[in-house]
Parts: C-alpha cells; sequence; structure tokens
C-alpha cells in the first residue's frame, strides 16, 4: 500500500500532470469566452443574415420537422408547435456548434503559432551573439529570419574552420622551423646516421 501511494505521489507531482491541469483549467475559462463570442456577437449577425436570406428570427427557429405536433391555444386560437412531443433536426444547434468548434480551432491554431515562433525565436537568439546581432542588421538581414540567421551562422562556422586551418598551418611551419633552426640530440643523430650512409 505505501509503493502505491508513494507511486501515486510520483504522478500527481509531475510536470505533464501540473500543466494538463492548468490546461484543462484554462480551457474551462477560454470556453466561457468563446461561448460569449459566439453567442453575443457572432450569433446575432447571423441571425440579421439568415432574418434577411430566409425570414426566420434566428438560429433558434431553423428546424425541419420530421414528426410535427402543433397545439391550438383554446383562448386565443392560436396555433403553436409543440417543440416537446414534435420530432425535429435542429439545425440552429448544429450551426451553432460549427461555430464554436470554428472559433476554438482558429484560438488554438493561433496560439500554439505565436508560441512555436516564440521558442524558433528563442533557439535562434540564444546561438546569437550581441555582435552577430549587430552584424545581421548591418546586412539588413532581422534575427527572424531563419534561412539568413542559417546562412549567416554557416558563413560563420565556415570562416572560422578556415581561419583555425591557417592558424593549424602556421603553427606547424613555425614548429618545423624552430626545430630546424634549434635541432634537438634526435635530429642530430638522425643527421648523422643519415651522413655516414652516404
Amino acid at each position: 500500500m505505501k509503493k502505491f501511494f508513494s507511486e501515486f505521489k510520483k504522478f500527481i507531482t509531475r510536470g505533464n500532470v501540473l500543466d494538463m491541469a492548468v490546461g484543462v483549467i484554462v480551457g474551462g475559462a477560454f470556453t466561457a469566452i468563446v461561448n460569449a463570442l459566439s453567442n453575443n456577437i457572432l450569433k446575432p449577425i447571423i441571425n440579421w443574415i439568415l432574418a434577411l436570406i430566409l425570414g426566420k428570427d434566428s438560429l433558434s427557429d431553423l428546424y425541419t420537422f420530421l414528426l410535427r405536433t402543433e397545439v391550438t391555444n383554446a383562448e386565443t386560437g392560436e396555433v403553436t408547435v409543440d417543440l416537446a412531443n414534435s420530432i425535429y433536426i435542429d439545425w440552429g444547434a448544429f450551426i451553432n456548434a460549427i461555430i464554436n468548434f470554428l472559433l476554438i480551432a482558429l484560438v488554438l491554431f493561433s496560439i500554439v503559432r505565436i508560441i512555436n515562433r516564440m521558442k524558433e525565436f528563442d533557439l535562434v537568439d540564444d546561438r546569437l551573439t550581441k555582435e552577430d546581432k549587430k552584424a545581421l542588421k548591418a546586412q539588413g538581414k532581422r534575427i527572424t529570419d531563419k534561412e539568413a540567421v542559417k546562412a549567416y551562422l554557416d558563413a560563420k562556422a565556415a570562416k572560422a574552420a578556415e581561419e583555425k586551418a591557417k592558424a593549424d598551418a602556421e603553427a606547424a611551419e613555425k614548429a618545423r622551423l624552430e626545430r630546424e633552426a634549434n635541432p634537438t640530440t634526435e635530429d642530430l643523430l638522425k643527421m648523422i646516421l643519415a651522413e655516414m650512409k652516404k
């Protein structure tokens, strides 16, 4: 039993579980915002358009009746549809659900896009020094342009490799010249051996 609770504690305190909990809470609050946008802004506009096109008052009046039950008011003689006992297709609720889905998808896409751009920018920003940023600015390139930054960093790496190869070659030549000017005992013995073989 103790092992069970320790595993449960590990599970509940993991970062991704906490992130998921925060996501669910924020998602619930976000749903309220999307519903308010849909019900208070978009639905009145759609209702107005439908009233112009179909002559209906709102999305709530968009029904296709499969079985229609009517009720007559005894006092006024007015005939109304009894929705509780009728069988119908509620197109208004369906259209409203589509609007809500599209709104949520659009906003989530926008949020994910912004977060991904920020991550890409942070990755690029971490690789660039102040001098790199100044050099890119002097070349008229933006640090948010991934291709320009990559080309700049590749050129910088190639130049650094070229300078290192040149410095290594110079160091090797300097060491050779210094060894010739100041031969070691081993070098002197090799020279004597070569002369004796002649």
